[in-house]
């Protein structure tokens, strides 16, 4: 259902992404941020998710930048690496890989023909929740756990779309009163907060959470049936 395809950011860097076609015409488009684990097998299964929906589904490596190719599991030895990639493109220069982000936007909305959604997971939901308040083209976002989106630097942001935001309660990297003071600040932000730990969608994590993350998976597909109709 998927392959991998070049996508050509502003300034001429050409980053790999997974591109999920679905059968017949495309009813819009969602770009896919990883965690910080790479484009790897789960996140291309949620590409493909998204793809036998209806949507054209764009992953980018946004490791890129860093180093190419990464593809890491979820053992401690890949949380240290996987860690410090993330650090590495958080210390790139300004915009970083923000304008690669854009060219997946851009590349789905020309091979869709359709509206933009983003969602991005962990990382890449702090990545998401930054390209609703930065980046063009977009009708939704929905960031899931996203590691630093409560911080106060983040929370002074402003979305230019609809948002909706997954968190979970037994969450130690994002302290529930901080995504209640999230919630407090942007009240037109649609938050729901799960009984569920960090990485509660993923289905190769030690904390997956199926109950939570069926009913976040619901949520996420009527909010995009929704805002990219």
């Amino acid at each position: 259902m998927g392959q991998f395809v070049d996508l050509t950011s502003s300034d001429g860097v050409k980053v790999p992404a997974w591109v999920a076609t679905p059968d017949g015409a495309p009813r819009g488009a969602v770009v896919v941020l990883q965690e910080i684990f790479g484009v790897n097998s789960h996140i291309r299964a949620v590409a493909d998710r998204f793809a036998a929906r209806g949507f054209l589904a764009v992953a980018p490596a946004t490791f890129h930048r860093v180093q190419p190719g990464v593809e890491l599991g979820y053992t401690g030895d890949d949380m240290q690496a996987g860690m410090g990639l993330k650090a590495a493109v958080e210390a790139l220069p300004a915009p970083g890989v923000m304008p690669d982000i854009q060219a997946a936007i851009d590349y789905a909305a020309a091979q869709s023909g359709g509206k933009v959604g983003i969602v991005g997971f962990c990382w890449g939901g702090l990545l998401t929740w930054r390209a609703a308040c930065e980046l063009q083209g977009l009708s939704a976002a929905v960031p899931y756990y996203g590691g630093g989106v409560t911080t106060p630097d983040e929370v002074a942001r402003t979305p230019k779309v609809p948002v909706l935001a997954h968190f979970g309660e037994r969450d130690h990297w994002i302290p529930v009163d901080s995504v209640q003071a999230f919630a407090r600040a942007h009240p037109g932000v649609e938050v729901h907060i799960y009984a569920a730990d960090h990485g509660f969608n993923c289905d190769q994590r030690g904390s997956y959470d199926e109950a939570a993350a069926m009913v976040a998976r619901d949520r996420t597909l009527a909010f995009f049936d929704r805002h990219l109709a």
